[in-house]
């Protein structure tokens, strides 16, 4: 056994390395490596971009059909957020082109009214809407390219008024 344990040490201490360690087995410990720092800062980047690019398609100014009247000059090709009655009879709803045309008035002024154009599917609703969130350029004319509808309609859970007679006992 003592000459197995003898070979064991020789063993031993020719494995031991003495000297520096050759530069390709020497494991570098720079704090972050630029792969994952040119990944974090593109991906960065490109939530930045993301969170730009939606705040400036998003805003909309949101407007009565009688502010449209007074700033429709300066208003005209931007996107816009109107709210207004739907006109009793405006409705023109073409299925073959799937074009909803109408018109909506403000409820304090409703000598102003101004047209609505959307080409997509009518709402199932909109015959029942009280009033109407048009969003969507506005084109020259004062005609308003909606791309989104917003309906208000009459609540369904409304209770109908009761009639209360009330008569003194004589």
């Amino acid at each position: 056994m003592s000459d197995a344990s003898s070979n064991q040490d020789e063993l031993n201490e020719e494995e031991l390395w003495e000297g520096p360690i050759p530069a390709h087995l020497a494991r570098r410990r720079s704090g972050i490596r630029p792969q994952f720092l040119v990944a974090g800062l593109l991906l960065i980047g490109v939530i930045i971009s993301l969170m730009v690019y939606g705040l400036t398609t998003a805003k909309a100014f949101w407007l009565t059909v009688d502010e449209v009247y007074q700033r429709e000059s300066s208003l005209l090709s931007q996107r816009i957020r109107v709210n207004g009655v739907v006109v009793d009879g405006s409705e023109d709803w073409n299925p073959s082109e799937v074009t909803l045309r109408f018109k909506i008035e403000d409820e304090e002024n409703p000598n102003r009214q101004l047209e609505i154009v959307f080409y997509e599917p009518r709402p199932d609703n909109f015959h029942r809407a009280a009033s109407v969130i048009a969003e969507g350029e506005l084109l020259p004319g004062g005609i308003i390219e909606a791309d989104v509808l917003l309906l208000k309609c009459p609540s369904r859970y409304e209770e109908s008024p009761e009639n209360i007679v009330f008569q003194a006992n004589p």
